[in-house]
């Protein structure tokens, strides 16, 4: 069994974490496993199982702004080099990360005999793409073999509006213990240990909703002294953020101390977990927390924390979203209650269970099978995925 998956980059982010879950267990089983990026002369941010091959194509960038033939010209350079690397690994199955390397895999694909896989990691009505890629988002996704989602409500989309048919949906590979990357930053180096900690992870963007979350702590600061917030992360809202903090006068309350590569240690570390985005595609952050043992508050969005978060069970859902007020009220409510928070922490850690990485193998076996491949059962080669 020989898998080519295709994705942008590995520098960091859920997407990229999937793949190099997928890719590790994979190539435990004993499976050829090639990862290949648009980007190159940057290191992975996650670990790779030995076996894993990595080819870096190096033609991302520089197709921005440049008309509409510059586009088509780029784009058609990434296909022609993909389909090159099919020709030579000769994979049984390609499979595509994310909308842009979807379309680029069909592309690479046409008249080829290997299965072409595209899977999407966004829910499209919150995330669209620029007009180009949106269209050949519409167009190419039907001549896939299979498509697959990460839930019930991004499945019904791409059905409706691809025109595709059989969509499956997959959640995330999860396991434990998370893969320990650089950078390491001590929680001790940041909050003591006296404090309580309300913890956040994710891409300093704007689609996380980190302004909101910020100005949801400004209102319950006062009367929680003993708690702290802080958002692990880093990206291009850094200063907006740390503006915000200033004009809230949250100095010393408020802490972003950047990525961490042992967010284990911050998810151990925390009292609490919140998810304040605007939309996620699944969010495989609150699945990490909430596993770990953190109730968790998140806002209602699309699409996957409803599918994660069971409303006052193992922890709470916010409506609406982006309400700042509505957030603090439900983060308040929970930190203010020791023993409600410890009896959903104790809930919280069933989604071990409900997101098992074996069960995601198994459905993705599934995927490869529908689609028409072989799928050997070979568990006696299975060795460790990764070092950990």
């Amino acid at each position: 069994m020989k898998i080519v998956v295709f994705i942008y980059s590995m520098h960091g982010g859920g997407a990229e974490r999937v793949t190099a879950n997928l890719a590790n267990e994979w190539a435990a089983l004993g499976w050829e496993v090639t990862v290949v990026t648009l980007t190159a002369g940057v290191g992975d941010v996650y670990p790779f199982h030995p076996g894993v091959k990595r080819i870096e194509l190096g033609l991302a960038g520089g197709v921005e702004g440049g008309g509409i033939v510059r586009t088509a010209l780029s784009n058609l350079k990434r296909v022609l080099a993909f389909r090159k690397v099919l020709r030579e690994v000769k994979p049984t199955v390609a499979l595509g990360v994310m909308a842009t390397a979807n379309v680029l895999a069909v592309l690479a694909g046409i008249g080829l005999p290997y299965k072409i896989i595209a899977s999407e990691h966004t829910h499209p009505p919150r995330a669209p793409l620029t007009p180009f890629w949106e269209r050949l988002r519409l167009l190419t996704y039907r001549f896939a073999d299979k498509v697959v989602a990460l839930t019930d409500e991004t499945r019904e989309w791409i059905e409706t509006h691809c025109r595709c048919t059989d969509v499956k949906v997959i959640p995330p590979p999860f396991t434990l213990p998370i893969a320990l990357t650089n950078p390491v930053i001590e929680p001790r180096s940041v909050v003591g240990d006296e404090r309580r900690v309300l913890l956040a992870v994710g891409r300093l963007s704007p689609e996380k909703g980190f302004d909101s979350l910020i100005d949801a702590f400004k209102k319950i600061a006062g009367a929680l002294p003993q708690w702290d917030l802080v958002i692990v992360g880093e990206g291009q809202a850094r200063a907006g953020l740390e503006r915000r903090v200033d004009e809230a006068k949250l100095h010393g309350r408020v802490f972003l101390p950047g990525r961490a590569g042992n967010v284990a240690d911050w998810y151990e570390r925390a009292d609490l977990y919140v998810l304040s985005s605007h939309f996620e595609g699944f969010s495989m952050t609150l699945v990490e927390a909430m596993a770990s043992g953190c109730a968790a508050v998140s806002y209602d969005c699309d699409s996957g924390p409803r599918v994660i978060v069971t409303h006052g069970t193992n922890g709470l859902l916010v409506n609406p979203v982006g309400d700042a007020s509505a957030l603090a009220k439900s983060l308040e409510s929970l930190m203010k209650d020791d023993a409600e928070r410890h009896r959903m922490a104790l809930c919280a850690t069933s989604v071990n269970e409900t997101f098992a990485l074996p069960k995601t193998i198994a459905l993705w076996q599934e995927v490869f099978e529908e689609s028409g491949v072989t799928v050997p059962r070979r568990a006696d080669l299975r060795v460790p995925a990764v070092e950990r």
